[in-house]
């Protein structure tokens, strides 16, 4: 994680918390000649407009005070949306009987990507049940092995 990454979340963590909102993941990115800082927030029952005007902000106001980016920025703050990333173990845990998709940093009973419902997580694996045409199977992950993980929407 970048130092500004680092410093935005200790910045926005007491705002979002204070507004009953939970920081879900802060990226610091350039997108041709522009760098962007984008806050995702969420809670149980979603974000709307003013949820995200309000955290944009108040954090805006913590920004410009400790002006911790030295460059030209555009701040965005959003919902992480219906394919909201898995990266902590509170994000497995709320998961659990949704659809979820992972990717493993190598190979893992032949296969880098696993697509199908979450049945566990137990801080060290991670148990899913994957459709394959006609038949199910439940696969079980090692937590360290995944590089990255999602909610994953299905479409009928």
């Amino acid at each position: 994680m970048s130092k500004v990454t680092e410093v935005v979340e200790e910045l926005a963590q007491p705002i979002i918390q204070d507004l009953g909102l939970e920081l879900v993941e802060v990226e610091f990115v350039k997108e041709g000649k522009s760098w962007f800082l984008r806050v995702y927030i969420d809670k149980d029952n979603g974000v709307d407009i003013e949820d995200c005007g309000l955290v944009s902000e108040k954090l805006s106001e913590k920004l410009d005070e400790l002006d911790p980016i030295t460059h030209n920025y555009f701040l965005e703050v959003s919902s992480p949306g219906a394919e909201r990333p898995l990266k902590k173990p509170a994000d497995f845990e709320k998961a659990i009987g949704k659809n979820v998709f992972i990717k493993t940093y190598e190979p893992f009973d032949g296969e880098k990507s696993f697509e199908g419902t979450l049945l566990e997580y137990n801080g060290e694996t991670v148990k899913i049940e994957m459709k394959i045409k006609t038949r199910k199977k439940v696969i079980e992950i090692p937590f360290e092995k995944i590089a990255n993980a999602r909610l994953a929407v299905i479409f009928s």
